[in-house]
């Protein structure tokens, strides 16, 4: 059945579910825009409360607590809960947790997540068939593990019931366009204002790109094309052709800005992305080499330890050694 859109201008009561090692800079940046919209308003424009499913406090990433923070059940009717993820979020994410989402599901309330905790809402089973965002580092592992998810690079996504959000400061650029969509943009301009904020970014910016070379655009092409072809690599005499340029102007654009050739600058950017699907998801390694390019494990394996310095099941198993 399909989702009716939200009506954002009557969303005042929010939220916000701590996972264990969440995000305390992105959770803060969320609730820190409702209290300033209530300060620049002198009123209680919105309202909220730090939640867990027993009420039981929990630890951020920087080993401090939220408090106070009160059960779930306990908290009253929100209009949307925000999932605050953060670190290890897999290993923070329970049947409890599941099940407390899907209870919300079921009961109308709108859901949303920060940082990581779009995770939890896979996870449960409450993003298909929906566009969301997740922090920059968690992308490309979480697009192998829920396909019928469209994750996104965006910095924030509303889509219907769901809004989900990326890390750091980007909660503030959701909230500020709760805001606008409640009180208004006066209000809102107020409200970056207080926060010193020159310049508030909207939905579809994105949240992370390879930092470019100035003045090299057919470089910058060059990597963005490499990035965007991973599974299935391509030859470099594609990718020169694709550029409009020939294969030996292309290895010396790489060589003399990166001081590397473009194979080698391709196979670390498939390694990398082999890393995070090692630490970030539970794909079995045969199915991350294929998903970066690797069509034996021998190569995969063999590539993987010249570059890291063990193999990819030893790195798994080192990653997921408790702290």
């Amino acid at each position: 059945m399909a989702r009716a859109t939200l009506d954002l201008a009557t969303m005042r009561r929010f939220g916000f579910l701590t996972l264990p090692n969440y995000s305390q800079i992105a959770t803060a940046n969320a609730i820190e825009a409702c209290r300033m919209a209530n300060y620049v308003t002198g009123n209680t424009a919105y309202d909220w409360a730090v939640v867990t499913p027993d009420g039981t406090p929990v630890a951020a990433s920087n080993g401090y607590c939220l408090t106070p923070t009160l059960p779930l059940a306990e908290a009253g009717r929100f209009d949307c809960v925000f999932v605050c993820g953060g670190v290890d979020v897999r290993h923070a994410v329970d049947r409890r947790m599941v099940d407390a989402l899907r209870r919300l599901d079921r009961q109308g309330i709108s859901l949303g997540s920060l940082c990581t905790g779009t995770f939890a809402l896979a996870e449960a089973g409450l993003l298909d068939d929906y566009r969301c965002a997740i922090h920059w580092e968690n992308l490309a592992a979480i697009r192998e593990e829920f396909p019928e998810v469209a994750f996104v690079d965006d910095l924030f996504v509303i889509d219907r019931d769901r809004l989900t959000c990326t890390g750091g400061v980007a909660p503030l650029d959701m909230m500020l366009a709760l805001i606008r969509a409640r009180l208004g943009r006066d209000v809102a301009s107020k409200v970056s204002d207080q926060f010193i904020v020159e310049r508030v970014r909207g939905a579809s910016d994105h949240q992370h790109r390879p930092r470019p070379l100035a003045g090299q655009r057919v470089l910058n092409q060059a990597a963005a094309l490499m990035a965007e072809n991973i599974e299935t690599p391509m030859a470099m005499p594609e990718v020169a052709e694709a550029l409009g340029i020939s294969r030996r102007q292309l290895e010396r654009l790489f060589k003399r800005h990166l001081g590397t050739s473009p194979a080698d600058y391709y196979l670390n950017l498939r390694l990398t992305r082999a890393r995070e699907l090692l630490r970030l998801t539970a794909m079995a390694v045969t199915d991350i080499g294929l998903a970066c390019g690797f069509q034996s494990s021998a190569h995969f394996s063999t590539a993987y330890k010249s570059q890291f310095g063990r193999p990819p099941r030893t790195d798994r198993a080192v990653a997921a050694r408790p702290s």
